[in-house]
């Protein structure tokens, strides 16, 4: 018998499977290249990820970071998993959005760190004061030095199901490295 994905990751998965399945038949059935579907849902499917289990997240914050030093910009840590619904609509929101997207590159370097079964990441987690404890996503400004300034409850930035545009740009303006520019205060 058929067990269904038991998560949305899973279950997105589990449709691009039967969508090549499908695509694989209708291709045949008129002569053409299988290849060019093929490639399409793979792509598909490792673009869809945003998060990443075997990466190094020691090595890869510490190289945001100088990144972040020389751009004269602040981290921002997105952490969370690709089982986690709320860090995809924040990502949607974040990329979508062109002034989310506009804030967000004007004064971040952007990491998403891994939470998950394959690699929780228990050190990085530790180093930033068990962030976790909010639930996913969380975030996690640095400075450009990368000393760690805000941990966000992301479920602050939320309204009717989803984010709130207002409520998210107001928390990446104020954290932004003007907003902590003490020539800004007179």
């Amino acid at each position: 018998m058929f067990n269904k994905p038991s998560t949305p990751f899973l279950q997105v998965l589990h449709v691009l499977h039967v969508l090549r399945s499908y695509c694989r038949t209708i291709l045949r059935s008129y002569g053409l290249t299988i290849f060019l579907c093929i490639s399409f849902f793979k792509s598909l499917a490792n673009d869809s990820l945003i998060y990443h289990p075997g990466a190094n997240a020691v090595k890869d914050i510490a190289e945001v970071v100088v990144k972040a030093k020389a751009e004269k910009k602040h981290v921002l840590i997105m952490a969370g998993g690709n089982w986690c619904t709320w860090c995809y609509r924040f990502d949607r929101i974040a990329t979508a959005d062109r002034q989310v997207d506009s804030l967000i590159q004007a004064n971040y370097i952007v990491y998403h760190l891994n939470y998950s079964k394959e690699n929780k990441n228990d050190a990085v987690f530790a180093q930033y004061g068990y962030p976790q404890r909010f639930g996913f996503p969380v975030f996690i400004i640095l400075d450009a030095e990368g000393k760690r300034i805000q941990t966000q409850n992301s479920s602050y930035l939320e309204q009717n199901n989803y984010y709130s545009k207002e409520k998210v740009m107001d928390f990446l303006k104020d954290w932004s490295p003007a907003a902590l520019d003490p020539k800004n205060y007179p």
